[in-house]
Order: structure tokens, then C-alpha cells, then sequence
């Protein structure tokens, strides 16, 4: 007997979660959302899911606490209803930058986020460029790790470029700038910088040749955007003709829109594993994840390969 396939998502981005059903050709699966007038959360599963194999579309964006008991109050729902399988898509995974303690005395919230989910019932993890591979590690449940890079790569290759440089911001992000360059033939560059606190970076050199290049800065999530804009300048400073840059996730809060206003950037690519609201720009194109993630969600029901996808 074959579990039936069934889609359900909470109010972090609904629109994601109907392309990937619209992808797959079934319905996004009925769920009450809403809130009693104290502020608590109140969900209600209004589908029959007994034996079945279902997913929860959410991304821990902003607002992320918000966003996260949603999640934590489905996957106990489902479980409560008998799904047999419940496995969580996490576009973005909120907190995945409190993956260590990096001085003494702050939690490591990766791994908190990690152990809730777990303990609220789900089965597996299906995440997309999570910032940092061992966070896979947290979960004491299978975890699926999905890359953005080939949505990038067929839109930057339809660009034509002549004489690219894929450019890490940080050393932190070199192997995935490794990656993307060999799939793109292209030469590899790195920013040296200091972060003295967080959302603010001194850049000190740029490692690599990017004179009469165009660079393309390459990044798991892109936040208040100072760190690509300072990074541009540089790489400007030091002879790149054109500065293009790419980031699976565009959190894009606070000053992030006027900074990529005033910067040498000419193009942001971010994927819509975030909504991006009412915050516009000409300089940033969304290009979509849903067929990639409705792939995968098959493969996972279907028990096929998911690394085949990345070969």
C-alpha cells in the first residue's frame, strides 16, 4: 500500500509552497493557520493524513520565532493525525548562523532549533544551502542538503560572460566558490576580512586576480548586504570590471535595499526560498527553487536519489 503524497505550509511563504504542489500536480494540502487574540498560534489540519507521507513547506525567515512554532505546531499536529512520514522542508533555516560558540558564553542556536524540531515529531529535514555543511550534524534525524547552484548556473551562463571570476567573500565560503567556478570553467577569488560583530566586516585584500574580470561574489545568504557592497568596492578597488553577485537566500533586512542602491553591484540573484515582500529593487532578480525542491520532495516520497541531482 502506497502512502499518499500531501503538501502542507504555514504562512512563511505560501507562494513557494504552491508552486512546488503546482510542480508536482497535486493540491497544497488545507490547514488552518490563525492565532487566538492572545497571540498564540492555533492550527488545525483539516485533510485526512492517516498513513501518509507528508511535507511542511516552511522557511524559518522573518518573523523566524513566528515562523518556527508554526512549523513545531504542524509537525505535532501531523503527528497527533497519524501521518506516517513527516518531513520538513526548510528553504532557509533561521539561527543557522549560531553554529558554534565563537566566543564564550552564547548558546549554539543551530543546534537548539535542530533538537526542537527533532523532538516535535518530524521524521527527516529537507534544507537548501544551510550555512554551514555540519549543521546536517544537529539533527539526530536523516537530513536532506539541497544547493541553489544549479538554478544559478543555468541563468549565468545564458548571460554569456567573457573572463569570470567567482569570488567567496570569506574563507568560510571557498568551498562552495570552488564548486561553482569548476562548474562555470571560471577562476576563483577570496576577500580577506575581519568581522569585528556581527552584520559588520573590514575588508583587507582580495586573494586572486580579478583585474579586467567580472566577478561574481558568491554567498549562502545575503542579510543587511554590507558585507557584499563593501566587498564590491573592493573588488572594484582592485581592477574587476563588472561585480555580480549571487545568494541562495535574500534575507534583505534593515539598510540592505539603499546600500545595493549606491553599490557597484549590477545583480543581485537570490532565490524565493524568502518572500521578498514589498522590498524592491531593479538590481535584484528572483529566480525560483520550486522545481528543484518539488524534485526532490518526488525523489524523497519515491525513495530515489537526491545526490543525483547535483552530479
Amino acid at each position: 500500500m502506497t502512502a499518499r503524497l500531501k503538501i502542507f505550509t504555514g504562512n512563511a511563504n505560501r507562494a513557494l509552497a504552491e508552486e512546488i504542489c503546482k510542480c508536482l500536480s497535486v493540491p497544497l494540502g488545507r490547514a488552518d493557520v490563525g492565532r487566538f487574540s492572545d497571540g498564540e498560534m492555533q492550527i488545525r489540519i483539516l485533510d485526512n493524513v492517516r498513513g501518509d507521507d507528508t511535507f511542511i513547506v516552511q522557511p524559518t525567515c522573518p518573523p523566524v520565532n513566528d515562523n518556527i512554532m508554526e512549523l513545531l505546531i504542524m509537525v505535532d499536529a501531523l503527528a497527533r493525525a497519524s501521518a506516517r512520514r513527516i518531513t520538513v522542508v526548510l528553504p532557509y533555516y533561521g539561527y543557522g548562523r549560531q553554529d558554534r560558540k565563537a566566543e564564550p558564553r552564547v548558546p549554539i542556536s543551530a543546534k537548539l532549533v535542530a533538537n526542537i524540531i527533532t523532538a516535535a515529531g518530524a521524521d527527516r529535514v529537507l534544507a537548501m544551502d544551510l550555512h554551514v555543511g555540519q549543521i546536517q550534524g544537529f539533527f539526530d534525524i536523516p537530513v536532506d542538503h539541497m544547493y541553489a547552484m544549479p538554478v544559478f548556473l543555468d541563468y549565468i551562463r545564458q548571460k554569456k560572460l567573457k573572463d569570470v571570476v567567482v569570488v567567496s567573500p570569506d574563507a568560510g565560503g571557498v568551498e562552495r566558490a570552488r564548486a561553482f567556478a569548476k562548474r562555470l570553467d571560471a577562476d576563483l577569488a577570496i576577500v580577506d576580512k575581519r568581522r569585528p560583530k556581527a552584520n559588520v566586516a573590514d575588508v583587507m585584500n582580495v586573494i586572486g586576480d580579478v583585474e579586467g574580470k567580472t566577478a561574481i561574489l558568491l554567498d549562502d545568504m545575503v542579510d543587511t548586504a554590507g558585507t557584499f557592497c563593501k566587498d564590491a568596492e573592493a573588488l572594484k578597488k582592485f581592477g574587476a570590471v563588472r561585480v555580480l553577485a549571487a545568494a541562495s537566500h535574500g534575507v534583505l533586512s534593515g539598510p540592505a535595499m539603499e546600500r545595493l542602491e549606491a553599490s557597484p553591484i549590477e545583480e543581485l540573484l537570490i532565490t524565493n526560498s524568502i518572500p521578498l515582500l514589498n522590498k524592491k529593487t531593479s538590481k535584484v532578480t528572483v529566480l525560483s527553487v520550486a522545481p528543484l525542491l518539488s524534485e526532490a520532495i518526488r525523489r524523497i516520497h519515491e525513495d530515489e536519489s537526491i545526490s543525483q541531482l547535483f552530479v
